[in-house]
């Protein structure tokens, strides 16, 4: 008997939930105004989502995803990605989103019911939040395959959760992925939870990063409460990929720190003991304390982040509830070039409800 093939899966951390440098940090990350404008877009994006997750309370907004305890995976990969890149998201990525130039109030419109809230005004290539579950990673294969055939110097990134990574769709995709080596690098936010299912009772693997090996494609493993590890090794990935080399498969290790959606009570299934120890290794306090050890940021500095950020999210919100309502005979207008007969009745039909 003989061996075929070997792999491993390595796992990269910069900074520990003390933040503390583990090891030498990669070049970016001596750069001041980098670091800022992560630690702004993280800030950033709490905010938002505990201003979203109040709207929905209010009656103000439909169901919402937030990504509390997540932030430095999607910040991560939204200032690893480049302007010719194209991303195609998951219900988790604003803080990737605010980077690629998405305005909060088209993402509020989007979770208010409005898909005009995905016909984004400073972005028309990145592809609209995915719902469906894995849906979103054949999407991406075939944007990928289609940059290879036209021999672009561009790459994808698709971002799913640990559930998705069970999904026929994520198998289907890095198939393809490995077979056609396409210009695509797949992250998973894996925070350890799929609605209620844990982590444990998902997959058998070790690690989600060594599903790369059943695609041929390279698989790795971070801290995705690191921001500075989500930025480089999404970085790395997409330098690869854009360089002909290939796509690679990220597990960024995180924790939900909050409910699936608006829509669950995570306090059903979620152990108190666990949650408190997630919050211990969240990535915005940890990321903080390391800007402040290293002189980075003062106290009156993050004051004036927090101020800011709020104040962009207030008015936003304001723009928000200020968007006119779509007529509900709307719904009809982007099905056919010319309406088949029985839904021109329905358009009718409902076109003199509403002036009635």
């Amino acid at each position: 008997m003989s061996i075929v093939t070997k792999f491993e899966i390595h796992y990269v951390q910069y900074i520990n939930e003390k933040g503390e440098e583990l090891m030498s940090l990669p070049a970016f990350a001596k750069d001041k105004e980098i670091l800022i404008s992560l630690y702004r877009f993280m800030v950033l994006t709490r905010i938002y989502d505990a201003k979203a997750i109040a709207l929905q309370r209010t009656g103000k907004m439909g169901t919402f995803a937030s990504s509390l305890g997540q932030e430095a995976v999607s910040v991560g990969i939204g200032n690893a990605l480049q302007k010719e890149d194209v991303f195609c998201p998951y219900y988790r990525d604003q803080g990737a989103m605010f980077q690629r130039g998405i305005k909060i109030s088209e993402l509020l419109s989007f979770w208010g019911g409005d898909e005009w809230g995905s016909h984004y005004a400073n972005n028309k290539e990145d592809f609209s939040i995915a719902i469906p579950i894995g849906t979103q990673l054949l999407h991406a294969a075939g944007i990928a395959y289609a940059i290879k055939l036209r021999k672009q110097k561009r790459a994808v990134v698709v971002t799913c959760g640990d559930g998705a990574s069970s999904e026929g769709d994520f198998y289907h995709a890095i198939n393809a992925a490995g077979i056609w080596k396409l210009p695509l690098v797949i992250v998973i936010n894996n925070n350890q939870w799929a609605i209620s299912v844990p982590r444990t009772r998902q997959s058998g693997t070790k690690t989600l990063a060594q599903k790369a090996i059943a695609g041929g494609i390279d698989g790795v493993q971070v801290d995705g409460n690191d921001v500075i590890a989500v930025r480089h090794i999404v970085s790395e990935a997409l330098d690869k990929a854009r360089g002909g080399d290939g796509p690679t498969l990220i597990e960024a290790l995180t924790y939900r720190l909050c409910d699936h959606t608006t829509a669950d009570d995570a306090s059903r299934y979620i152990d108190k003991a666990d949650l408190e120890r997630a919050w211990n290794l969240e990535p915005l306090s940890r990321f903080y304390s390391y800007l402040i050890k290293n002189n980075y940021i003062t106290e009156k500095l993050n004051e004036k982040i927090h101020e800011e950020c709020n104040q962009q999210v207030e008015d936003s919100v304001e723009e928000y509830l200020n968007i006119p309502l779509r007529l509900p005979e709307s719904m009809f207008d982007y099905l056919y070039a010319k309406l088949p007969v029985p839904l021109k009745e329905q358009r009718d039909e409902i076109e003199g409800l509403a002036n009635e």
